[in-house]
């Protein structure tokens, strides 16, 4: 039987072939999916990553609605400030400036403060009191100044400076409204507070209670001392400094009607002898903003009156004005403290 022979594909046949096997609208479709396809993906992605998170905003406020904006109802501010200032007294006989500062303002610690052993001590004695206290004579008239004064007070609170560094909070995937966005002020806060309609202090607290810009604060702080070279802790007030940027450290607080148990007793501040004196002189206006709102037991004094006054220490650190305290009004005419009749 003879044999059958098949010829040889040649180049063009190899060519002809392959090309029928390529699936022709294939190599049509990647181009156009190429083009079209990966644009849209990707505008897409855009698309629903500020879309997830705008719906879900949307269902947490439906199901969250905003808090009813809160209506503040201020006191009044006093029509004056608290004033530090000093009292006239008259040397007697047998009278020299320890016994003069131990009875007759109550400082217990005046011969350790002022001692001849630090010159310079008894010479910021000698220029405040405006004599000489080595050549004191009866019939000498002195100015007799509060030590580590205290002031009571209230206002608007318009600034919160925590004094923490703040920490790094990772960026949620979908954000969520912050219902309280109040800072840590327990390891300490600088706040600004209007005390009248064009002055501010400055007050550092420690507190956890949470404060937000304009609630109403009241507060008990100790007042800015004069600074005297070499005379770290000189226990009086500048009379000439003005309030209006004053920096004081608080040591009883209260944010709008809720006080903070566990704000600092004033017996805490430094420098102070109120534990040793058993008391502290404290300096406030009449007036529902201001001194009335303590309830110290100071009664029947005329709104809008300076005072400076002795409050005396409870066993639980309180201080409140007794029936017998020393107290006396600011008399503008004079510039001193006179006994409030």
């Amino acid at each position: 039987m003879a044999r059958r022979f098949r010829p040889q594909n040649t180049p063009k046949d190899n060519l002809q072939l392959a090309a029928h096997a390529i699936p022709w609208k294939l190599l049509i479709l990647v181009p156009v999916l190429v083009v079209f396809a990966i644009p849209t993906f990707y505008y897409g992605a855009r698309v629903g990553d500020a879309v997830l998170p705008a719906v879900s905003n949307v269902m947490y406020s439906i199901s969250n609605p905003p808090a009813t904006p809160v209506v503040h109802h201020y006191p009044a501010f006093p029509t004056v400030l608290p004033q530090s200032g000093a009292i006239n007294y008259t040397v007697g006989e047998g009278d020299n400036c320890d016994s003069i500062l131990t009875y007759q303002m109550r400082m217990s610690d005046a011969s350790t403060i002022f001692s001849d052993a630090n010159p310079n001590t008894v010479q910021a004695l000698d220029q405040s009191i405006g004599q000489d206290c080595h050549k004191l004579q009866p019939g000498m008239l002195l100015h007799l100044s509060p030590q580590y004064p205290l002031v009571a007070m209230g206002g608007i609170l318009e600034k919160i400076e925590s004094m923490t560094p703040a920490q790094a909070v990772p960026k949620p995937l979908i954000p969520v409204q912050n219902t309280d966005n109040a800072p840590d002020c327990t390891n300490g806060c600088a706040l600004l507070v209007k005390v009248a309609p064009t002055t501010q202090v400055r007050l550092i607290v420690y507190t956890s209670l949470a404060l937000h810009p304009a609630s109403w604060v009241w507060f008990q702080a100790s007042m800015a001392l004069k600074p005297v070279a070499k005379f770290a802790n000189y226990p009086y007030a500048d009379p000439a400094v003005s309030f209006n940027g004053m920096t004081m450290h608080v040591c009883s607080f209260q944010v709008d009607t809720t006080y903070d148990s566990n704000s600092l007793d004033c017996d805490q501040l430094s420098p102070t002898t109120i534990d040793d004196d058993n008391g502290s002189w404290m300096l406030g206006v009449t007036g529902s903003g201001g001194l009335d709102h303590w309830k110290l037991g100071l009664k029947n004094v005329p709104a809008n009156t300076r005072l400076l006054f002795w409050t005396t220490q409870d066993s639980n650190g309180n201080l409140a004005y007794h029936a017998g305290n020393p107290i006396y009004r600011y008399d503008p005419a004079s510039h001193l403290y006179v006994k409030l009749s």
